[in-house]
């Protein structure tokens, strides 16, 4: 029983607790976590390592009043119980439950939706200048991990908030790790800052010192003032962020909620931007999280008391990382790209056999675009395995530093369409769009494992360019009976001389091969054309359907921009005369619930298409007054 959580309506209501009660409000925190992530799927380690930290700044804040913003936000889920959404919390990554993430839409505490890597000291800072110029009152406390630290947005924000002599306070969430033990520079950097914890030990006690001097005037402050410094320098050296204008303070435990309430209430009083180093472990509180904080950071579900995960199943991005393989043993110059990612795209085969030819370059996918580009530049054939979602993040790398270097790289894109239950932040819905629009792309949509092992191999033999293949999440549906795998543009299915026509690529050709076995079941006769290559269309694959009466398009990506409109284009410049229906998404902040409901609900589903060619059907039918016959 949460029996303490049942009485939290608010942040407000912890300072009613004692200090036993706090702690045991933790465990009670831990363990709603553990249980509803095991029934629900979600992030497990990453909450479970933030809980006390979560505790000390709803003790020394007043959401929403302040603001507290959490990068990338999945380390939320003890937030959202402190916040007022315990009673809804068993609700958590259901369809019209609460979010997995932060959402401004789901509570006034939620003062910034997050779900991508390394924003928060950016908006926080915007926030906190908003406050300034609308002269409200507030703080604004911003908690970033050290993984999130790798990514380049982070240092801007940081860069920028340094200049501005305001409060402002940064949290650093430091547990080594991003998903994977964390990588880089920075990583080492914040390793020695967490060895030399004498300068802070020692600055405490001479501030508490001259705290107790009489004032006596600004030049007796001055020097003062040089002590410290001087006593900075001498005993701990300079910082990055110290030099960046921050005021440092850390490393503390990040599990003493006592001593972590007690710096956020003092620092709150410095006039300045502030960045405290706390230290926390993920998985805490649960011992098969604590050791294998990897797999338990993003679970589909769970048993609580053997922590078995269940059988894994083959996936899209197991099937990649095994192809690479073989491709890198045939062919030295392949190499492979992931930022932080290297469990998640599949990698971890590869970074095995091949390491010197493995590049995790932290969560920076700008960086790793580039990266890519400068390899392929040297000789290399660079393979950057990347989320749909996350390669949004590189739009202006690939078209300045690949497409226009006209170099080749490879672009494997993983969780590309619905993802599901993490919702609008990761549904991978703008990279057919965008990529479409690059000069000199090439993108495959593979919707078996055969395909894309087969693309994937054509694409390493494939001449320069941008040369990408978009996979789905998870594991390959329907397949027809007479399914090929083919590394044509395109191909035909179902009756080659229907008048009605479903065109589609990716995962949808298996929803649409479903619709097709229905329909020839009821006596009703449909083309079914694959799209392979998407971009660019071939212009025969338009000619193929010119001689049908309805076409209809489905596409698991935008409407506005994306594949449908292009192969619409090519019909209209063809002359084509029959009908055309286009069903692509509108919205792509599409919320979090399972990828067969989420499509369902935007007809894309094996039904609805079903529906819709019957619909048509009928219409011709009525039409040539067959019916009557």
């Amino acid at each position: 029983m949460a029996d303490l959580l049942e009485g939290i309506r608010s942040p407000q209501d912890l300072k009613k607790l004692s200090l036993q009660e706090l702690e045991n409000l933790c465990e009670e925190i831990r363990q709603v976590i553990i249980r509803t992530v095991s029934d629900n799927g979600g992030h497990l380690a990453s909450n479970l390592g933030v809980v006390e930290l979560t505790v000390a700044l709803c003790l020394a804040f007043h959401p929403p009043e302040d603001a507290i913003v959490w990068d990338v936000g999945h380390q939320s889920y003890p937030y959202k119980l402190l916040t007022g959404r315990y009673q809804a919390f068993s609700s958590l990554r259901r369809e019209g439950g609460l979010s997995g993430f932060p959402c401004r839409e789901e509570s006034p505490c939620d003062q910034f939706t997050t779900g991508h890597s390394s924003t928060s000291i950016s908006s926080a800072l915007g926030l906190s200048q908003a406050r300034l110029l609308g002269e409200k009152e507030g703080w604004v406390a911003a908690v970033i991990g050290d993984g999130a630290l790798t990514g380049g947005l982070a240092f801007e924000g940081l860069n920028n908030a340094g200049q501005f002599r305001r409060n402002l306070i940064v949290i650093l969430n430091d547990n080594t790790m991003s998903i994977s033990k964390n990588v880089g520079s920075i990583a080492r950097y914040l390793t020695y800052m967490r060895t030399k914890p004498g300068y802070l030990k020692a600055k405490g006690n001479v501030e508490q010192a001259l705290g107790r001097l009489p004032v006596v005037g600004g030049a007796i402050a001055a020097f003062m003032r040089r002590v410290k410094d001087s006593l900075k320098k001498m005993l701990y050296g300079s910082n990055v962020f110290s030099d960046l204008g921050f005021a440092y303070y850390g490393p503390f435990d990040g599990h003493n909620v006592r001593e972590l309430a007690e710096t956020l209430e003092a620092v709150k009083l410095i006039h300045k931007p502030v960045l405290i180093h706390v230290r926390t472990y993920k998985g805490k509180g649960y011992q098969y999280a604590e050791q294998a904080p990897t797999l338990y950071h993003g679970l589909s579900g769970f048993d609580v008391d053997t922590g078995a995960t269940g059988e894994k199943a083959e996936t899209f991005s197991d099937v990649f990382g095994q192809a690479l393989c073989g491709l890198a043993e045939r062919d030295s110059r392949v190499c492979a790209i992931t930022a932080a990612m290297q469990e998640g795209t599949g990698l971890s085969l590869f970074r095995e056999r091949f390491k010197k030819r493995f590049y995790d370059v932290g969560i920076a996918e700008g960086h790793g675009a580039t990266f890519a580009g400068g390899l392929a530049a040297g000789g290399m054939l660079p393979v950057f395995a990347v989320y749909s979602t996350f390669l949004q993040r590189a739009y202006d790398q690939l078209i300045h530093d690949v497409a226009l270097q006209n170099v080749k790289v490879i672009l494997a894109i993983d969780r590309a369409g619905i993802v599901g239950e993490d919702g609008k932040t990761h549904q991978g819905l703008f990279d057919a769009a965008f990529l479409r629009s690059i000069p000199g792309v090439t993108l495959y949509s593979p919707a078996y494992f055969q395909e894309l092992r087969d693309q994937l191999a054509f694409l390493a033999r494939e001449p320069g360019g941008i040369c990408a293949i978009r996979y789905p999440r998870r594991k390959e549906l329907y397949k027809p009976p007479c399914f090929r795998s083919t590394t044509d543009p395109w191909s035909v299915y179902g009756d080659p001389e229907a008048s009605l026509c479903l065109v589609t690529y990716g995962r949808l050709f298996s929803f649409g091969a479903e619709a097709v076995r229905r329909l020839k079941e009821q006596g009703v006769g449909v083309k079914l054309l694959k799209l392979n290559r998407i971009v660019p269309i071939d212009p025969a694959a338009a000619e193929e359907v010119l001689g049908c009466s309805h076409v209809l398009f489905y596409e698991e990506g935008l409407r506005q921009g994306g594949i449908g409109e292009g192969f619409g284009a090519l019909l209209l410049e063809r002359g084509y005369r029959g009908s055309w229906t286009l069903r692509g998404i509108e919205n792509p902040f599409v919320a979090h619930s399972p990828m067969f409901r989420a499509l369902e609900e935007l007809g894309l589903s094996a039904g609805c298409m079903e529906k819709d060619l019957l619909g048509c059907w009928e219409k011709e039918e009525d039409h040539f007054g067959k019916k009557e016959a």
